[in-house]
């Protein structure tokens, strides 16, 4: 689509050098992640000999909330100060975070690392989903969102792979956090001399935005904004539980599954294999899912992978073989790359371009804060009732976010290009007090 003033043109194909230049981007955030994947659950008993699930999974409760809390900020920030500031500020906190996880001498240390990774990620990887909104344009927002999670996440996945290939061959430390120091100053690099601003875009989209009430979507406040995402609107806020469940099952995976699988004495590069996997799926899948919610709609296809996603978690508590972990793996994968991109896209369905940015950033700490839960949650359940009761318990809860989503959430295709607009989350009715 063809914007209004400033030479400025909204499309995927009227971008598509910066987009996925920003697609290289986030596959670098998604490494700086990933390079914690295999290592860190093992480094927690091998090398610090944490006995309790719950200590064990401070680190991912650390990262949780600190990523959760910058999500929120990340927002405003991008609004106020630019979308590139923000990006560039993030790389510049991630630097000391490899030099933590080598040199920690204290389980600490790692706790540590992980908060400034927290804000690193914050501030990284919710910019680069501005960013690509802001450059498509309301038309293609779902293989927006579909291409910038694969990126992210195919980054997760292949550095795990690589790092458990790094550790099973050097050991826990330093050499699989070194992938990640490069991660880091590429990133650097690459937004400070190529990433251009974006922001102008949303204004110009801003602009050109159709609804109902424009005047009043166009003004609402931050606490208007966050009560409307988190709980007032139907669609907005059956959105935020279900990120939150999707990364509650992700922080049992992340700090529980490579334990479960040591346990059963699998190999650490076999470890690193199911570590990857599930990501891997998820990464790649969104390439698929995102443009797919584009042409059948968000509420099903979210629905469906949340199902999906517990079918696999009760494989994983009640499978005991390598093979069975390995289907488990790839059903995880597909089931959340249903949701991921879908969930974001249906946020910037129904929020107005004035504030999108915000209600992206209260989204998505209500999804990151689902680590924080999640590690808190499976911890407690595994020191209590043993790892696959953890698991299975996740899984229950999965498939109930999932009928939430189906009982409450409106169908957002009427909001987007194309389809006649019968209704809008600026009604006066949907607005806080």
């Amino acid at each position: 689509m063809k914007a209004t003033g400033a030479a400025i043109t909204l499309g995927l194909r009227q971008n598509i050098a910066q987009f996925m230049l920003l697609v290289s981007v986030n596959a670098l955030v998604g490494g700086t992640l990933g390079q914690e994947r295999t290592v860190l659950p093992l480094l927690a008993g091998q090398v610090f000999h944490l006995d309790l699930y719950t200590s064990a999974l401070t680190y991912i409760l650390a990262f949780g909330l600190a990523k959760a809390a910058t999500n929120y900020f990340a927002g405003t920030l991008s609004d106020r100060y630019g979308r590139k500031p923000v990006l560039v500020a993030g790389w510049l906190i991630a630097i000391p975070v490899p030099l933590l996880l080598i040199l920690g001498p204290s389980w600490g240390w790692i706790v540590a690392a992980n908060v400034i990774l927290g804000i690193s990620q914050g501030l990284t990887w919710s910019t680069t989903v501005m960013m690509k909104m802001d450059l498509v344009g309301p038309s293609r927002r779902g293989l927006a969102m579909g291409f910038n999670e694969a990126a992210g996440y195919l980054g997760v996945a292949g550095t795990a792979l690589a790092t458990g290939y790094i550790a099973a061959n050097h050991g826990l430390r330093p050499g699989p956090f070194l992938l990640g120091a490069a991660f880091i100053a590429l990133g650097l690099g690459l937004s400070v001399l190529f990433v251009q601003e974006t922001h102008h875009h949303a204004k110009v989209e801003a602009a050109n935005h159709v609804s109902v009430h424009a005047h009043a979507v166009s003004t609402l406040s931050n606490r208007q904004v966050f009560t409307l995402t988190s709980f007032r609107d139907k669609s907005l806020s059956s959105v935020s539980q279900a990120g939150l469940v999707n990364n509650l099952n992700d922080g049992l995976a992340w700090g529980l599954f490579p334990i479960l699988f040591a346990t059963a004495g699998l190999s650490i590069q076999r470890i690193g294999t199911l570590a990857a996997v599930y990501p891997a799926v998820w990464g790649a899948g969104q390439l698929i899912t995102g443009g797919l919610s584009d042409r059948i709609g968000r509420k099903w296809l979210i629905v469906g992978g949340m199902i999906t996603q517990a079918t696999a978690l009760g494989m994983i508590a009640f499978g005991h073989s390598f093979g069975v972990w390995l289907i488990a793996a790839i059903l995880l994968g597909v089931g959340t790359a249903m949701v991921y991109p879908t969930l974001l896209a249906a946020i910037g369905d129904v929020a107005h371009p004035e504030w999108r940015a915000q209600s992206v950033g209260i989204y998505r700490l209500w999804r990151d804060g689902g680590f924080a839960v999640g590690a808190l949650l499976s911890g407690l359940l595994a020191d209590s009732f043993g790892i696959p009761a953890a698991v299975a318990v996740i899984g229950v809860l999965t498939a109930a976010s999932g009928l939430v989503v189906a009982a409450r959430m409106r169908g957002t295709d009427h909001l987007r290009p194309g389809v006649p607009v019968e209704s809008s989350v600026a009604s006066p009715n949907l607005l806080p007090a």
